[in-house]
């Protein structure tokens, strides 16, 4: 506390500066400048992202401030979770992510594919922390994550071509061309990806297709989007550690493989398209997507096959207007919008991948949403502005189960009543803004958010093994927050301090028997945010950022069984697991000449308790650790040539690992690579 008041009296007490040009983001549902909004808000250029030697989306993202990952693999972002404000094992379900402004968050836990998204299709990624809840509805709980991709507008007419050799194997290629006419553009994107991994059984193949068209019409404006995507992975599962039997995995091999037979495959689908038009000084947009992803799956369990064909269907409508208007001598910009989502989901679920055609079990969740909602942005002065707003959204769930007994491999299978339920949330949010001089500010803001239950979290076992359809109550949490900025010739500074209050929240209580899903007792995340930029010389840039985040659970029991360890596990004033307290991040940006560019990024991170271990009794850690990566790049009149290398020290870290529910001291974890160099070559014409 006493660090955060004093980082905003440092912001607030810098000499005052003219207000730099806007920067318009589109994750408010209508472009907004950035720097007049009542949150923390970060916008990555597209130079931003060139300067950096991240190889993923999540890796980009872990260099900012507040933002963690973790990363099972080390190989093209595959099983990969962004985190934002501590949430840890459910960081996927609570921090929203759009594909330009379209949900890609499912409904199901295969988390966001991130992979299908290559950097070198992104033109900007937009960072809204502690706000989102009202304008999308479930699961904005930490914020939002927006990544715009290349307007055909925008590019021209350009050809490009990209081809990335790396270690372990890799193979990266994209090709992308644009074309425009005064009123007509039209882009398209090629991108395939090939790895071994760092991992024994861990081969990644990857391959993106994309085509963006764009009419503008006077004042209106028509999107035609659509995408095609592959992914065939491979899956080595973890390294196992049990000091009481001697037992070290990760020590004596940590590229082997435990499941040296799993696999996975994912097949995604997408269309959608955009109206956008103005009535007077309003606005309308009219929104309408489709997206489909088929995802395969075979762990075989030493024995014990287990085999799942999912599919997941999503017909969405987001129609929404904004209208200006004076009252009371205020300037108000309302925005009215629905948002209406039709899931449907779908597991089969056999022994073989042969047998599938004849599940034992097939699952059936249709998740269907409406959601309404209302916000104001209103000027009270020239240097105020007070946002208000409001959201209503329900939920209706119909789910079956069909048991085939006569199927292979059924044995003692059971079949799971049908069920059907409706739930009803609400959110809110209030913040206001403040410009206190020229180039200062600070804002308050409060809001309160909710998440519902998805569908693969709601098909379980009850306490005596049979099948059983778990509809949990949803979560909710009230986020609190204060900052201050400032900028000051080419320093730029911003503190903020945050607190969010957690009911209900739908984890995964792997002590109890027959349980599964549940919701756990409150929590509570509060935390310090710091962040600065300066450009040193017109050669050299500086950026840094740390982030303290305290979460713990506030009271309450696991239950326990007799097959886990121990009953009555106390969870109160425990620290929430995969959430690092402490994480520093560090770049520089150094132009060596006109056209060549070094630059360098350290990421830190402090200890974490792992996954399964809300108790905190294990008595071992995932430890603290801190890499550094390195990229130079040159630039030349027919493209760009950059060598880049990541754990420039070739530390030793992983970002998650599991404790065992019934061996006391066996944890397993997941290595990710040492040292790895990459060659990008990239040409293009006009």
């Amino acid at each position: 506390m006493r660090l955060t008041a004093f980082a905003l009296l440092a912001a607030c007490a810098l000499p005052a500066l003219a207000q730099s040009d806007a920067v318009v983001i589109n994750a408010t549902r209508f472009p907004e400048d950035a720097r007049r909004l009542p949150a923390s808000v970060t916008v990555l250029t597209a130079q931003d992202i060139q300067k950096s030697a991240a190889r993923t989306l999540p890796e980009l993202l872990s260099e900012q401030v507040g933002v963690t990952m973790k990363d099972f693999y080390g190989n093209n972002a595959a099983s990969t979770a962004v985190d934002l404000r501590g949430f840890g094992a459910t960081a996927t379900q609570n921090t929203l992510v759009l594909v330009d402004g379209r949900r890609v968050t499912d409904a199901d836990l295969s988390g966001v594919q991130w992979a299908a998204i290559p950097l070198a299709a992104v033109e900007r990624i937009e960072i809204l922390r502690g706000t989102g809840a009202v304008l999308y509805g479930d699961g904005a709980t930490t914020g939002v994550v927006n990544i715009v991709t290349r307007s055909p507008l925008k590019q021209g007419r350009r050809a490009e071509a990209l081809g990335r050799v790396a270690s372990y194997g890799t193979l990266e290629g994209q090709l992308y061309a644009s074309a425009t006419t005064q009123a007509f553009g039209i882009n398209a994107v090629l991108h395939g990806y090939d790895s071994e991994g760092y991992r024994d059984n861990n081969r990644n193949e990857q391959q993106n297709a994309g085509v963006n068209l764009r009419w503008g019409l006077s004042e209106s404006y028509l999107d035609l989007r659509l995408g095609l995507d592959r992914q065939d992975l491979q899956l080595p599962g973890a390294r196992r550690v049990q000091p009481s039997i001697g037992l070290d995995e990760y020590a004596t091999d940590p590229r082997g493989a435990q499941t040296p037979l799993d696999w996975s495959s994912r097949d995604g689908e997408r269309a959608g398209v955009t109206f956008g038009t103005r009535i007077g000084d309003a606005e309308l947009t009219v929104g309408a997507d489709w997206r489909s992803k088929s995802q395969q799956a075979y762990f075989d369990q030493s024995g014990f096959p287990i085999f799942r064909d999912d599919s997941l269907e999503l017909g969405a409508l987001t129609p929404r207007v904004r209208a200006p208007f004076a009252l009371a001598g205020m300037r108000h910009r309302v925005t009215v919008g629905a948002d209406w989502y039709d899931w449907r989901y779908d597991s089969r679920r056999s022994d073989l991948p042969q047998n599938i055609a004849q599940p034992v079990n097939r699952v059936r969740v249709d998740q269907d949403v409406q959601g309404y909602y209302l916000q104001d942005a209103i000027e009270l002065t020239g240097a105020s502005l007070l946002t208000l707003g409001w959201r209503e959204e329900r939920v209706k769930y119909d789910a079956r189960d069909t048991l085939d007994p006569t199927a292979p491999g059924a044995g003692f299978a059971t079949q799971a009543p049908p069920v059907q339920e409706t739930q009803s949330q609400h959110a809110w949010e209030i913040g206001l803004r403040q410009a206190l001089a020229a180039g200062t500010a600070v804002f308050v803001r409060a809001q309160r958010s909710f998440r519902f239950v998805n569908a693969d979290e709601i098909y379980e076992d009850d306490v005596s093994f049979s099948k059983q359809f778990q509809i949990l109550r949803p979560q909710t949490a009230h986020t609190y927050e204060i900052g201050a900025e400032r900028r000051l010739g080419t320093v730029f500074a911003r503190a903020t301090l945050f607190r969010m209050d957690v009911e209900d929240e739908i984890h995964l209580d792997p002590f109890t028997t027959g349980v599964g899903n549940r919701n756990l007792p409150p929590s509570r995340r509060r935390g310090v945010e710091l962040e600065s930029s300066w450009q040193a010389t017109a050669a050299v840039k500086l950026t840094a950022g740390y982030a303290y985040t305290d979460a713990r659970f506030l009271e309450g029991t696991l239950p326990g069984g007799p097959f886990a360890i121990g009953t009555g596990l106390s969870i109160a004033g425990k620290r929430v697991p995969l959430v690092p307290e402490h994480k520093l991040n560090l770049s520089v940006a150094w132009d060596l000449g006109p056209r060549t560019r070094l630059s360098g990024a350290l990421t830190a991170l402090s200890d974490q308790y792992m996954d399964n271990d809300e108790p905190n009794t294990l008595g071992t850690k995932i430890p603290a650790y801190a890499v550094v990566d390195a990229k130079l790049a040159r630039n030349f009149g027919w493209g760009r040539l950059s060598a880049a290398v990541n754990n420039l020290f070739d530390e030793r870290y992983y970002t998650y690992a599991v404790r065992s529910q019934f061996v006391a001291d066996r944890y397993a974890v997941y290595p990710l690579p040492g040292r790895t160099f990459g060659l990008t070559l990239e040409l293009w014409t006009d």
